[in-house]
């Protein structure tokens, strides 16, 4: 069932909401993860909301609060550099390989690059998954300069053409600083290549308010152009995705909703209204 679906069928066919009825959606939008700020602003947009409407007017609001930004990834010329940032246990590598899979399928050359080389299982992974999805994996040796890598691995694009190179970067270090200027390092680096393109912030969907705590970490370091939101399933209410894209104006460009790379696929803003509605 939808987030809004209850609240459309008790509003349906009455004229007045009582005081608990409010009480009882506030409760479940905060549930959702909607967070306080979105929550105040929903209500009192949805006190206006007549009956015979409701869901049509319910619509408009939960589309007014969603970016207007482009959700189409940026192409660059010749090659598109896509950095992927995000903290260790967001499902950041698997969304690389996964956007590299979905490109590969549509028919383009794509390049991974194994740059959270603080994290061996990072670079494993990303290599298993190099090997099962039929794309080249740059990296280097165990804790070796991730821009390093990234750097040879924007280099083995250019030699081979490649229409994309998908970066993966380290999701943790000491400190946040440090974290950030590595994120910059590598983004200086590879630029003596390509320039990179997009930067495209992974969230988890499961981790409720603190997602928009670390979209604010991360959009104070770097230019985030967009949102992977992986976890999508039965047990995310996907509020998040509303209340990052109101407060920072940044688009959701793809969601994960599984394990398989087939579980990965581009935002559909509609889609997703929808779902919370019915």
């Amino acid at each position: 069932m939808g987030l809004f679906s209850k609240f459309i069928a008790k509003i349906k066919g009455i004229n007045e909401f009582a005081p608990a009825d409010w009480k009882e959606l506030e409760e479940e939008l905060l549930l959702s993860d909607l967070g306080p700020k979105l929550t105040a602003d929903f209500l009192a947009q949805a006190r206006t909301v007549k009956s015979e409407n409701a869901q049509e007017a319910l619509s408009q609001i939960l589309s007014s609060n969603l970016s207007t930004q482009d959700r189409a990834t940026l192409l660059g010329q010749p090659t598109t550099v896509i950095m992927v940032v995000g903290v260790n246990g967001t499902g950041k590598t698997t969304s690389v390989a996964k956007l590299s899979a979905s490109l590969k399928k549509s028919g383009k050359r794509v390049v991974m690059a194994a740059g959270d080389t603080f994290r061996a299982a990072a670079v494993e992974q990303l290599q298993t998954w190099g090997d099962r999805i039929g794309v080249l994996v740059v990296s280097g040796k165990a804790n070796s300069d991730p821009a390093s890598v990234a750097f040879d691995a924007a280099k083995k694009a250019e030699e081979v053409n490649a229409d994309f190179l998908i970066i993966d970067t380290a999701g943790r270090l000491h400190n946040k600083s440090d974290l950030m200027a590595e994120l910059e390092k590598v983004k200086r680096v590879v630029e003596k290549v390509f320039p990179i393109n997009e930067v495209l912030l992974v969230i988890d969907a499961t981790t409720g308010q603190n997602g928009l705590q670390q979209a604010k970490l991360f959009t104070e370091a770097v230019k985030v152009t967009g949102i992977i939101l992986t976890k999508v399933d039965g047990t995310a209410r996907g509020g998040v995705a509303l209340a990052i894209e109101k407060e920072f104006d940044i688009p959701i460009k793809w969601i994960g909703t599984g394990e398989s790379e087939r579980d990965f696929a581009p935002f559909d803003a509609q889609s997703y209204i929808q779902g919370l509605l019915s």
